[in-house]
Order: C-alpha cells, then sequence, then structure tokens
C-alpha cells in the first residue's frame, strides 16, 4: 500500500487529529487570570449616521447602565459585582431552580440525554423530555396538542411566520395566508409586535386599545371577511392588568377571528375555581391557540404554543424557529416537565405563594403606596417622573436592595413605575427590610 493510502486510514486519521488538537489546545491553555491577547479589528467601524456613538453616549444618562455580572445562583438574593442584594427584580418567582430534588432530576437528565439536542428539531429530533413536557401542556391547557421552543418569545414569532406564509408541498398539499390579517392588544409584550413586523401596518397588522372589547370590534368591523387573527394576553407584565378575556373572546367569535392568547404571566398560576381571576381563566379554554412560558411560575427558561392538533403539526415545520434553531436543552425540558406536574399535583404550592401576595399587597396600600388596581402577584407602585425613578433605583441599590423600574418606553412618558414580585425564598424579615426602605425613600423623594 502507498503511503497516501495508509494515510487514508481511519487510525491514521485519529491520529493525525489528536495531534492536532493537542497542539491547538497547547496553543490556547491559559490560565484562568490570564487575558487573551487583544487583537484589534481591521474593520472600520460604523458611521456616525448609524446613531451608535451617539447612542452610547446619551445610553448611561437615560438610565441604560452596563449590564451587570451576576456571580451566583439568584433566588431570594443575587450577588452582583462582588455584592449580595436581596432580589426583588426577578421573575423566576417561585425559587424552584435550586431545589435539590428538583435539581438532581436536571442532572439525571442531562447525564442520559445530553446537554443538547445536537441538531434541528426536523433532522436530529427531540429528546423525550421535550414530548413529555408538550403532552403536559397540552393537557394543562385542555388542548389536542402543543409545541415546545427555545424561548416565549421564539413561540411568538414562529406563531405569526406560520400564520401568515405561503407552503406548497405538492400539487395536492399547498396553503396561502400571506394574506393574513393580525389585530394585536396595544399592551403587546414586544415579541408580538416584533413578530408582526414584517406585514404593513394598516393593511395586515393593526392594534386595538389594551384590554378594550369595542375598540377591538371597531378594529374588526374594518377587516371582517377574511383571515384575521387576534393576539392579547391574559396578564400583562408591565402593571399586572388582567385582560377580559370572556369579552376578547366574544368579540372574536362574532366576527370570525382566531385568537391567540398569551398566557406568558398566568400559566400554572391562575385557572383553579377557587383562585383569583377563574372567569377569566374558563374563557381561556375558547381560544383556539395559547402561549406559555417557562420562565415564570415554572422558573427555568422555554415556551410553548397550544391548540389543534394539525395546526401545531404544522407549526413544526412552519414556525421557522421550531425548525431552524435549536430546541430547549433536554435537561431543561425534563426540569420544567417536573416542576409542572409538582405544580398541578401541589396546588398548596401556589395558594400559599398567593396568601404571601396578598399581605405584600396590603402592606404597600399601608405604606401609602399608589398600587396597580388588579390584584394580581405581578404589582407596580406608581413613582412618575423619570428622574425620581432613577433615583429610586439608585437608592435601593446603596441600601442593598434590587428592584426592577419600568420608564419609557416600557410606559409613557413620566409615568414610571416600580415592577414588583414578590420572590417566594425571600424571608419576612426580608420583606419587612424591603418595605421599610421603601416608605423612607417615598417619604423623602416625595412620590
Amino acid at each position: 500500500m502507498s503511503q497516501r493510502c495508509a494515510w487514508q486510514r481511519p487510525a491514521c486519521w485519529l491520529i493525525l487529529i489528536t495531534i492536532h488538537a493537542t497542539a491547538i489546545a497547547k496553543e490556547f491553555t491559559v490560565s484562568a487570570t490570564t487575558a487573551l491577547p487583544y487583537r484589534p479589528a481591521t474593520a472600520l467601524p460604523p458611521g456616525p449616521e448609524w446613531g451608535f456613538d451617539q447612542f452610547a453616549k446619551v445610553a448611561a444618562g437615560a438610565g441604560l447602565s452596563a449590564t451587570p455580572v451576576v456571580d451566583a445562583a439568584a433566588g431570594a438574593t443575587v450577588d452582583q459585582e462582588g455584592r449580595r442584594y436581596l432580589n426583588f427584580a426577578g421573575i423566576n418567582f417561585l425559587a424552584v431552580d435550586q431545589d435539590a430534588a428538583l435539581f438532581a432530576e436536571f442532572i439525571a437528565a442531562g447525564r442520559r440525554y445530553g446537554l443538547v439536542t445536537g441538531g434541528s428539531r426536523g433532522t436530529k429530533g427531540v429528546a423525550r423530555p421535550h414530548l413529555e413536557l408538550e403532552q403536559l401542556l397540552a393537557e394543562a391547557t385542555g388542548n389536542e396538542a402543543a409545541l415546545s421552543f427555545a424561548t416565549g418569545l421564539l413561540a411568538n414569532i414562529g406563531f405569526a411566520h406560520a400564520m401568515s406564509s405561503g407552503f406548497t408541498l405538492d400539487k395536492d398539499c399547498a396553503m396561502d395566508n400571506t394574506d393574513a390579517v393580525f389585530v394585536l392588544d396595544r399592551g403587546s409584550h414586544w415579541s408580538m409586535f416584533k413578530a408582526v413586523a414584517h406585514l404593513k401596518w394598516g393593511k395586515q397588522a393593526f392594534a386595538f386599545r389594551h384590554n378594550d372589547p369595542e375598540h377591538l370590534e371597531t378594529v374588526l368591523r374594518r377587516v371582517a371577511g377574511g383571515k384575521v387573527v387576534v393576539t392579547f394576553e391574559t396578564l400583562y407584565s408591565s402593571d399586572g392588568s388582567m385582560a377580559p378575556v370572556g369579552d376578547l373572546l366574544d368579540v372574536c367569535e362574532r366576527y370570525g377571528a382566531l385568537s391567540y392568547v398569551d398566557d406568558a404571566n398566568g400559566f400554572l398560576v391562575y385557572g383553579p375555581a377557587y383562585r383569583p381571576f377563574a372567569a377569566e381563566y374558563a374563557a381561556l379554554e375558547r381560544a383556539n391557540f395559547t402561549m406559555v412560558s417557562f420562565s415564570k411560575a415554572v422558573g427555568l427558561e422555554g415556551g410553548g404554543i397550544a391548540g389543534p392538533a394539525a395546526a401545531v403539526r404544522a407549526f413544526e415545520w412552519l414556525a421557522g424557529t421550531s425548525l431552524f434553531t435549536a430546541a430547549i436543552q433536554p435537561p431543561t425540558a425534563a426540569m420544567a416537565h417536573a416542576v409542572a406536574r409538582r405544580l398541578l399535583e401541589n396546588p398548596g404550592i401556589i395558594d400559599d405563594y398567593l396568601v404571601r401576595v396578598d399581605r405584600f399587597r396590603s402592606a404597600l396600600l399601608d405604606i401609602g403606596c399608589q398600587v396597580s388596581s388588579t390584584p394580581s402577584y405581578i404589582m407596580s407602585v406608581f413613582i412618575g417622573a423619570h428622574e425620581t425613578a432613577a433615583a429610586v433605583r439608585d437608592r435601593f441599590r446603596e441600601e442593598g436592595i434590587l428592584v426592577p423600574i419600568f420608564g419609557y418606553p416600557a410606559v409613557k412618558r413620566n409615568e414610571a413605575i416600580l415592577r414588583l414580585i414578590l420572590n417566594n425564598a425571600l424571608t419576612d424579615g426580608q420583606i419587612e427590610q424591603f418595605l421599610d426602605t421603601l416608605a423612607r425613600l417615598k417619604r423623602e423623594l416625595r412620590f
């Protein structure tokens, strides 16, 4: 056998690859404290016409400070830049991500299924935890089928793409929904507006006033007769308001419009007849499609859409954000399934949490705060001017408490709010510390 043929043997290739990999490893091996050499880019930066330089100059003054770095798992507290803060800024409010038993399931699933799917849904497939999570989502929402996505944002974008696209498989299988019209609640999440950005506003995309069934009807009269999808949320994340779900769905059904309801914030929290908003969640069963997030009550990452089996099956291929990107990590899907199952089988977890929420709301009112009127677990305290809100945030931080401030464009100008979601891992003493600080700042900053 010739020298060339010898090198074609698999064993020889393995030796060559090993030698090459070893050389690369030596070249790039650095200690934890050694910085890699800086190699400046040779390309010219975008010119001033792009506006990035000006944005960078004014961003800090507008409250857009550098993103902080977290150095440990966030729960009742969060470690940022070497300091520990009480955490009133998180959204995984049940704090289950560090539960020992659930964490063990995550590790076991990682060992069995790997940390990634290793390919797209269409080519490599999904792991069994994805299937089990989707089956549970369909069951929990009362739908025929469900499809999971890496994030809730990707679910919204994928839905809008699937419902407004055309596809021809063969002469007997073709669909054209490029004429679809979307009607959004004005308070919808940014991801939903981004999802319909490819549609022309005033022709295929419209908005109705927040939580206003009468205005929705006015808009639907203009677009009646075609393929129309109405999208709104159950519980809104900025102010904690709850949609009049039944009234909005009445209008949709009256005009033959499909409904897509984003239940990212209410999933697994509300629904049972004895909990708040029972009527709204009883009506939610009439929605054509329901979207959920696994980052709120479940406290992890990912999202999903539940609905009729034929449509959900089509979404696998038409959404794009399911087919052309990675799925949720298998161990995350396994843990999301375990958390959701635990919450469904042990309703006392949510019940006890909502009791704490009610006490917290009452305490906010007792110190004179102007609190959002809807009695949901998402609470907002009105502050007003942006400058005052920034001062509130900074003063809290000085006191070792991390809070989120929502200003423009999340809310209207000079209507800034302190958005609060109570973390269930906080002790009563830590909550009292927050309330005492808030009462003092309220007096000093006069909001």
